[in-house]
């Protein structure tokens, strides 16, 4: 992974903590997910929840033939919440598929590519404009979905930084996000897997109570030796 500038100690720590990361884990395949509209709705319900929990509404979703944009807008609202019932605020986010899967069939023929072709920064902000989608969210339909460079960060990304003195625990979600796109040459499949990464590495070992042994990032610690 190229880094930008190459002279900045933040720009350093983001390609040696990749590394590292990726020496620990191998290849990810970060996101889950056999088609861009199931990686979509799979970014809408992972909202608040585990996602082991939204594996099994999804499966719900499959077994009941609703994982198509056409099926979800037509399909009965509470027949939609039962199916996604195990991801957890059900009734929001059965609404929040719906508007999602409403827009991409009136505007782009419920089509992801067609939806994809758009130029980011456009893009972003009509996600954004969806009622229920955030910048998080918008960005994992971004990267993962649409194949856009756009890098993801979440509360797993916050909290590894400041554990190692990059950014204050209080940073924002756009500020965080220019830490790495501002230091990091916008390749989508690397964003991609560092994303993946951070999320095993903070699942594993970075957690609200840290587990440091063993962890690929602990040598990079402030007080490390």
């Amino acid at each position: 992974m190229d880094e930008v500038p190459s002279n900045d100690a933040t720009a350093r720590f983001l390609r040696e903590a990749y590394a590292r990361m990726e020496a620990h884990f191998g290849p990810t395949h970060w996101w889950p997910g056999d088609t861009p509209f199931e990686i979509a709705i799979g970014a809408i319900l992972t909202q608040n929840t585990a996602w082991t929990n939204v594996e099994r509404a999804i499966e719900n979703l499959k077994r009941a033939k609703l994982l198509s944009p056409r099926a979800i807008a037509a399909c009965d609202s509470e027949a939609l919440e039962a199916a996604i019932r195990p991801s957890g605020y059900f009734r929001q986010k059965a609404k929040r598929l719906k508007i999602f899967a409403g827009h991409l069939n009136t505007h782009y023929g419920g089509r992801m590519d067609r939806l994809a072709r758009r130029p980011l920064e456009p893009l972003r902000e009509e996600l954004l404009a969806l009622h229920g989608i955030g910048p998080e969210t918008a960005d994992d339909i971004l990267l993962y979905a649409c194949a856009k460079p756009v890098f993801v960060v979440d509360a797993y990304t916050r909290r590894i930084l400041h554990r190692h003195g990059i950014v204050p625990e209080t940073i924002g979600y756009e500020p965080l996000r220019r830490v790495f796109e501002s230091r990091l040459a916008p390749e989508v499949a690397a964003w991609q897997e560092y994303h993946g990464l951070i999320v095993f590495t903070a699942k594993d070992f970075c957690r609200s109570h840290p587990r440091c042994e063993g962890c690929p990032l602990q040598p990079l610690l402030p007080d490390s030796p």
